[in-house]
């Protein structure tokens, strides 16, 4: 509240008359009458006051970062103002909605340190009538002349206070003590509080604003980026955060240097956050982000925004993960089938053979067994036979038999009871209507196996931890990568569950089975990928499909995925040559790895990122390219 100045020599008389006699001049402002009498009545000292109600150290401390915005806001402000407090002689502090001092800014108030002020508490019955004592009744600013202040020792200086408000509510009080009134004028006091209390408001408000955004934009299953020109990214919220900790370059965790996605994105101008900053968004596109760590696939949008200048400044992205997407549909609606049989591509006579034997076995409803080494694409056939099928129309889930523990697995295919919570289905009950794609079904446990058969022959099943039985109607398509009725004859592999799986077994050939396929393989891949990034087509010289020719490819169509993903982004034209193809074992890759970290790498790059395409690539179990992942402080996928 702005008050025209008042005579302090009548203002002591009154003052005088009330501590003296008891009696309220009419000409006293009605709060601070209102004060003096409940400051009376309350029996505070008027000579000096004491600090008595303080806060220890250690509140003090927690109170201060509890407060550390206001607090970190009124230090940075005070330091550019601060000559202005010392040349005319002012103090300020900054109080909590409860007055308790945070923190004694200048000069002494009145004759106190600030060690003796903060964390004391500053309330009418601690020190009786003052400013922002009124401030904090009325939540208004204040202006109070010195002989209206209650304690004698405080009467030397005007005092102003104005009350923080944000969100309706008095969050602060900030007060500015002149004692030099004649060379600064208390109308510049008042102006000098009410800017800081408009300044503090709204940065509070916008910080209050961005922890929501922030806590929402945390809460969302996508991941948000806010990129800089150069690929530098300025913002990242959570999810985000923990994709980026996968692509840091090797060796700069410990300098907790952020990554520049320019620089570990191996395909960062065939991505739209490359045409981002050309101008160019994109709305809800499938994206592969190829990093030396690892390979991910994402359904992303990016924003362009222009400056004043219509210049593009920077842009946002928000890509959500294909896993997780998978997930999110599998839960709710279904997953469908992404591949055709029409999208697997060969002529030779191995692949005709079991093309057909797969467009035939579709039509029929009984549970098969596709076996073939690892990357011979048993998942794409299962998405085939599965689109062929009378079961298109139903969900296509899959699960991996070796990622994650028996007990969780079985957790991940039957579910969970609970009557408290309604309980969670599994995926056989998710899939029902539809089909299980059980991949590396041989490393399921032999616990795991008689259950999956009971249910299957039963079509029924019961969720961990209760006994009702629910119907499923499922059709499983297992895949393994050895000839698993030599499990069974070893006795490693329940026979019961293979009778009922094996009713039908396609066998996928391996690459060595059908040479004569790698050119339209490779060709094949390279169309996808083109359209997939909405990029030029490229096509492979004659030199380097015999070269693709030339290798055994023991990895299978994943190798040579891989191996062709990366000359189509290493690039630049529309003609793939020898010298854009890195081949598997170059570099005596097969022999150095183990010792050498760079060669490790290189190798993980030609992989894509991919731990069943590495160990296929260096012909080694999954086991021991996990131990070298450690030994080398890699992600694994």
């Amino acid at each position: 509240m702005i008050r025209e100045r008042r005579n302090k020599a009548k203002l002591e008389m009154y003052y005088d008359k009330f501590i003296k006699e008891g009696i309220i001049d009419p000409n006293i402002h009605p709060w601070v009458a209102e004060s003096w009498l409940r400051s009376k009545s309350l029996g505070v000292g008027t000579e000096s006051f004491s600090l008595d109600e303080k806060l220890t150290a250690q509140e003090l401390a927690q109170h201060r970062e509890k407060y550390c915005a206001a607090i970190s806001f009124l230090d940075g402000l005070y330091e550019e103002i601060k000559e202005h407090f010392t040349t005319y002689n002012l103090s300020m502090l900054l109080y909590d909605q409860d007055v308790y001092v945070l923190k004694n800014y200048a000069l002494p108030f009145y004759q106190k340190t600030a060690g003796e002020l903060e964390g004391a508490r500053m309330r009418e019955e601690d020190v009786g009538t003052s400013s922002v004592c009124i401030a904090h009744r009325h939540k208004v600013p204040f202006l109070m002349f010195g002989p209206e202040m209650w304690i004698k020792d405080c009467q030397s200086g005007d005092a102003c206070s104005a009350p923080i408000i944000v969100d309706n509510q008095v969050k602060y009080i900030v007060t500015v003590v002149s004692v030099q009134q004649n060379e600064l004028p208390y109308s510049a006091v008042v102006a000098l509080v009410l800017s800081i209390k408009y300044a503090m408001e709204q940065h509070l408000k916008l910080i209050s604003s961005l922890t929501a955004k922030h806590t929402i934009l945390d809460a969302v299953p996508l991941a948000v980026y806010h990129i800089l020109p150069g690929g530098e990214v300025a913002y990242a919220n959570k999810l985000g955060h923990s994709r980026l900790s996968g692509i840091v370059p090797p060796g700069s965790e410990e300098k907790e240097e952020g990554p520049n996605l320019s620089n570990v994105l191996l395909n960062y101008r065939h991505t739209p956050l490359y045409k981002g900053f050309l101008g160019v968004p994109s709305y809800n596109r499938e994206v592969t982000w190829i990093t030396p760590r690892k390979t991910y696939e994402d359904i992303t949008t990016v924003v362009p925004l222009a400056g004043d200048d219509d210049d593009i400044e920077s842009i946002v992205a928000v890509s959500l993960p294909i896993e997780d997407l998978r997930t999110l549909v599998a839960h709710t609606a279904g997953y469908t089938a992404r591949y055709s049989l029409s999208s697997m591509v060969g002529t030779s006579n191995a692949f005709t053979t079991m093309q057909d034997k797969a467009s035939r076995t579709a039509r029929h409803d009984y549970h098969l067994l596709l076996q073939g080494e690892p990357g011979t694409g048993k998942q794409r056939l299962a998405h085939g036979i599965h689109q062929a099928s009378s079961r298109a129309a139903g969900p296509l889930i899959a699960v991996k038999g070796g990622d994650m523990p028996p007990e969780s697995l079985e957790f991940e295919l039957f579910g969970r009871g609970g009557s408290e919570t309604g309980g969670r289905p599994g995926k056989l009950e998710l899939a029902s209507g539809g089909t299980l794609f059980l991949d590396e079904v041989e490393k399921l446990s032999a616990t795991l196996q008689e259950k999956l058969a009971e249910a299957l022959e039963s079509k029924q099943l019961s969720r961990s931890g209760e006994t009702v039985h629910r119907p499923i109607d499922v059709r499983v398509i297992a895949a393994c990568d050895t000839e698993l009725k030599r499990l069974v004859e070893k006795g490693v592999f329940s026979a019961r569950f293979y009778d009922i799986i094996s009713r039908a077994v396609v066998r996928v050939p391996s690459l060595r089975a059908r040479r004569d396929d790698l050119p339209s393989l490779a060709a094949h891949i390279i169309e996808e990928l083109a359209v997939l990034h909405n990029l030029l087509p490229k096509h492979l010289e004659p030199a380097a499909a015999e070269l693709i020719m030339s290798y055994d490819w023991p990895g299978n169509i994943k190798q040579l995925q891989g191996v062709v993903e990366q000359a189509f982004f290493r690039t630049p034209g529309t003609t793939i040559t020898c010298a854009d193809i890195i081949m598997p074992g170059e570099q005596g890759l097969s022999k150095a790895w183990k010792e050498d970290k760079a060669a490790f790498i290189e190798a993980w790059k030609a992989a894509g990122g991919n731990i069943s395409r590495l160990a296929n690539m260096l012909d080694v179990s999954r086991v021991t390219l996990y131990r070298y992942l450690k030994k080398y402080g890699l992600d694994k996928e």
